[in-house]
């Protein structure tokens, strides 16, 4: 008897090992077995077949080592999944096991819980005497002072309802390791470790605490059950702050009632924290949580409980959540279904979770409903051409008025000298109001870091990366330059190495700045950022945000993280402070992510009580797409940019493949480039472009080349990857090519 194996290698297909006779009875498709690989090497691989065939003669073949399952863990739909996406995207098998399945199932000891580093105050100083004793020791050493009391603060000891941190979360504030341990060791703070990666229990389900619909949300409950009787995914096209979320809730209901199993996707981990109190409320126990910020072992842990007797009925996660195991999936939601970041980049497989949402509710025969207030156009065009059902929903919860947009011309200020940095006086003037008022404010600055870059004032010198083809970004509460491309980081320089002039000044605003700036504006303002930096860990979310939900904080700096379904009662202005930065970008979509990115923002101002304003900051108040943003007429903005999709042949009425080569040696990326487009472009013509270098054009010390090939809808895409792979095979077998990286990106973002 003989199993063939994915191995998680990204190597393409399957490994064939025979079964020893202690084994037989035990090995079924879907269970782990340990197999030897290579001359001293064991992994952890699946069993994707099992078979009798005969071997070709000369065939040296190697025993299994060991069945680390008496079930699979691995259902049919599951590696029907894995299949799919492996063929569709152009991606070794292998690759998609290791995105997968958690570390833990992938070795063989299995997983061992994980632990965490808390901190807290000694027993010596946890009183009101102690701890001004404490403040007062350190007053000669002001970086230890600051940290003690930022940990007092984030504990709540200052409030008198202490509760525990994580050394990370004080980390997250900008102090150093070095600085804490001086705390520890004079004998201010200790740090524990804390087993984490256990699932936690809530409460009993509640659904007597579901809202009733209101008229135009039940209205459009009905049409999309009308619509599921012929369509198995619709589109519910509804505003912000329509209230799409109670509707999901009610569809879930109806799920549970008939025993079957709902995954809801959210694009962002902070989209979670939310939504999951809101589910959890009514739900209880139920529901399951599942994204990469969770750690190994409760991921592990997730996805034993899914195979278990008692799995959760409601699955809410990010885009991995898609790969886990159901047992009766009826309904998928994939909510703010235009988000980019349901697109993988790297490492691969590049799959993308809606579509890969879609074929996994197909092979269950579960229905799909795709939510959002400014849906792709591949998503919109499937709709308006009957492929996808459509739910409209233009009618804001409790009749709350869409807000007001007045566009800033930013361009005729500066000529008139009247910003105050990036900001407008309009803009300062409105957020002053708000504050005043006891409302909060957003301000939205998709760049993170103190500013983009820094240049010498005398002969323009601006540092770059060793390792990629970019300038580098300032992040000055760390004082260091980070490549946000490669994370490496270099000191700031005093001087500029080409003329020794030390006047370098900083150009352009990152998030840091702005919050700089506007603490200097609005010193009584209670400001909190929320970009990558400040969001490192699964903490650091759910503490900004709940401190903005709570009013703590009343005024929110972001980046995109921001834009993405956050609800907030009290925001009445929100400030968008540069338009130009999304649309000024080279890529085929910078229009449509700088509308929906504009109107996302937008649409986190006046959720309720009043009408909200957004200021949008802007050099080219003329653009179309502005009138657009402001009249938020989607319907316009689509029909504008169909046809020119249409006329240059880019989706939806085409297909993208994206082919990038990497190599260490610019001249041998450039020579296989041109060789991989002479070789395609005998099978496909002028639907071959490039090869050209990309606007960043060295990584990680690769010289990058990238193809872009475009197919009409009518082609035989499983032909067109066969051709792609055996041209890639043909290439790497020249040995000039032998370290060259060759990898596909299939319906790219």
């Amino acid at each position: 008897m003989y199993v063939d194996v994915i191995l998680p290698l990204p190597l393409n297909g399957l490994f064939t090992y025979s079964v020893p006779t202690v084994h037989v009875g035990k090995v079924k498709i879907g269970c782990r077995v340990a197999v030897p690989f290579g001359k001293s090497k064991t992994y952890v691989g699946i069993i994707a077949k099992t078979h009798t065939d005969a071997l070709p003669k000369g065939f040296s073949i190697k025993d299994i080592h060991q069945v680390l399952d008496d079930s699979p863990i691995l259902h049919d739909n599951q590696l029907r999944l894995w299949k799919w996406i492996s063929e569709y995207y152009m991606s070794p098998i292998g690759e998609v096991y290791k995105a997968a399945l958690p570390s833990g199932l992938k070795a063989e000891d299995g997983y061992k819980p994980k632990t965490e580093t808390y901190i807290r105050l000694t027993p010596n100083f946890r009183d009101e005497r102690s701890l001004h004793i404490a403040i007062d020791m350190l007053q000669r050493a002001a970086k230890q002072q600051s940290a003690f009391l930022d940990y007092l603060n984030l504990s709540g000891w200052t409030e008198g309802n202490p509760k525990e941190i994580t050394r990370d979360e004080l980390l997250n504030q900008g102090h150093t390791l070095p600085i804490i341990s001086a705390l520890q060791r004079r004998g201010l703070l200790e740090t524990y470790e804390k087993e984490v990666g256990r699932l936690n229990l809530y409460a009993e389900p509640h659904l007597e605490r579901i809202k009733p619909l209101s008229e135009a949300q039940q209205d459009a409950f009905n049409q999309i059950q009308f619509s599921f009787l012929k369509k198995s995914v619709t589109l519910l096209h509804g505003v912000t702050s329509s209230g799409k979320t109670e509707i999901y809730i009610h569809l879930i209901r109806q799920a549970i009632e008939k025993k079957q199993q709902v995954l809801y996707l959210l694009p962002e981990i902070a989209l979670t924290v939310q939504i999951m109190d809101r589910l959890r409320r009514v739900f209880g126990d139920r529901l399951g949580i599942y994204h990469s910020k969770y750690s190994d072992a409760e991921r592990v842990e997730m996805w034993q409980k899914q195979l278990s007797a008692d799995p959760y009925d409601v699955i809410l996660g990010a885009r991995s959540a898609v790969l886990l195991p159901f047992q009766h999936l009826g309904l998928v939601i994939v909510d703010e279904e235009h988000e980019t970041s349901y697109k993988q980049q790297d490492p691969a497989p590049r799959y993308h979770a809606r579509s890969a949402a879609i074929m996994l509710a197909q092979m269950y025969d579960a229905k799909v409903l795709l939510g959002t207030a400014t849906p792709s156009l591949e998503t919109y065009h499937n709709a308006k051409t009957g492929k996808y059902g459509l739910v409209e929903l233009f009618e804001r919860y409790k009749g709350i008025e869409l807000p007001e947009i007045q566009v800033v011309d930013i361009k005729d200020l500066q000529h008139r000298k009247m910003m105050n940095g990036p900001f407008s006086p309009l803009l300062l003037g409105k957020v002053r109001e708000a504050l005043e008022r006891g409302e909060q404010a957003i301000l939205f600055q998709n760049r993170r870091g103190y500013a983009p870059m820094i240049e010498c004032k005398q002969c323009g010198w601006v540092p770059h990366c060793q390792h990629c083809d970019v300038s580098l970004t300032l992040h000055r509460n760390m004082n260091q330059l980070t490549c946000h491309y490669c994370g490496y980081t270099y000191q700031v320089p005093t001087e500029c190495p080409n003329c020794g002039c030390t006047q370098l000044q900083t150009r352009g605003y990152g998030t840091e700045k702005i919050e700089d700036q506007v603490r200097d504006i609005f010193p009584e303002a209670r400001i909190a950022r929320m970009d990558l930096d400040t969001t490192r860990t699964r903490q650091a979310y759910e503490r900004i945000i709940d401190d903005f939900s709570a009013g703590r904080t009343n005024l929110l700096i972001g980046t995109q993280m921001i834009s993405k379904g956050l609800d907030f009662d009290k925001v009445s202005v929100v400030g968008i402070l540069n338009a130009d930065t999304m649309l000024n970008y080279p890529d085929f979509r910078a229009y449509e992510h700088a509308f929906t990115m504009m109107a996302q923002v937008s649409g986190r101002a006046g959720r309720k009580g009043r009408r909200g304003l957004v200021v949008l900051q802007t050099k080219s108040p003329e653009l179309p797409v502005i009138r657009q943003v402001v009249e938020n007429d989607y319907s316009a903005f689509y029909k504008s940019l169909v046809v020119e999709r249409q006329q240059f042949h880019y989706p939806p009425y085409f297909r993208l493949i994206y082919v990038y080569l990497k190599h260490r040696n610019d001249n041998v990326a450039e020579s296989a480039g041109l060789q991989l487009g002479s070789m395609l472009r005998q099978w496909f013509g002028g639907r071959v472009l490039g090869p050209d270098k990309p606007a960043i054009a060295k990584v990680k010390s690769l010289a990058i080349r990238k193809l872009v090939l475009k197919f009409e809808l009518g082609l035989n895409m499983s032909d067109v990857r066969k051709y792609l792979a055996l041209a890639q095979q043909q290439l790497l077998q020249d040995k000039r090519y032998v370290s060259l990286q060759i990898y596909f990106d299939v319906d790219p973002l």
